[in-house]
């Protein structure tokens, strides 16, 4: 089989179930960028990173800024890769062989140029910009659904760019018609 989507989770959002046993995920919802039968990869849209605001790490990427950037936070995208920079961003920027589209609206690019083009004003209306990723090996992420690790929901825009981030999970499950004080992670038996 090749590496395309397989399972149709490319694009959507990954909620965590109470429990989820792993710290790093209480409460993450994760946009999922890329999803094949080996593997598959997401960032967490609602883990600001303390300190570490857009114009900070600009600044220290040496990239010159020719417009004054929001004071929003970068966000811990997951455990993985923390050193490199993955930006979600609305539909209308695409760097040639550097973005890739994640939903009809969402794109994701992890280049350098997209940063220069933030900086400058030509950067796309919508962004958000994280460091690391979240990734799952072959049936990892399929075994832990199955576990009930997480609820698969469908992304709307303004939710993943929402920077409530303290909110986004509660929001996420009601936009979908769960009351998370209604949550357990034992599944149901027939």
């Amino acid at each position: 089989m090749d590496e395309t989507d397989t399972d149709g989770l490319t694009g959507k959002l990954l909620v965590a179930m109470p429990g989820i046993g792993d710290d790093r995920f209480e409460r993450a919802v994760i946009l999922v960028c890329a999803h094949a039968e080996s593997y598959a990869m997401g960032l967490v849209l609602n883990d600001p990173m303390d300190n570490l605001t857009l114009p900070d790490l600009f600044d220290q990427l040496g990239i010159e800024q020719d417009i004054k950037l929001p004071e929003v936070p970068v966000l811990n995208g997951g455990p993985v890769g923390t050193d490199r920079g993955f930006v979600i961003h609305s539909n209308d920027y695409f760097s040639d062989g550097a973005t890739m589209t994640v939903t009809d609206s969402l794109c994701m690019t992890a280049t350098r140029d997209v940063l220069v083009a933030m900086a400058s004003g030509a950067s796309p209306r919508k962004s958000v910009l994280s460091l690391g990723y979240s990734g799952w090996g072959p049936g990892q992420l399929e075994y832990e659904l199955s576990q009930n690790a997480w609820i698969v929901a469908d992304p709307i825009p303004d939710l993943v760019f929402s920077a409530d981030y303290a909110a986004k999970w509660e929001a996420t499950l009601e936009q979908i018609g769960i009351d998370p004080a209604f949550l357990h992670m034992d599944g149901g038996e027939a």
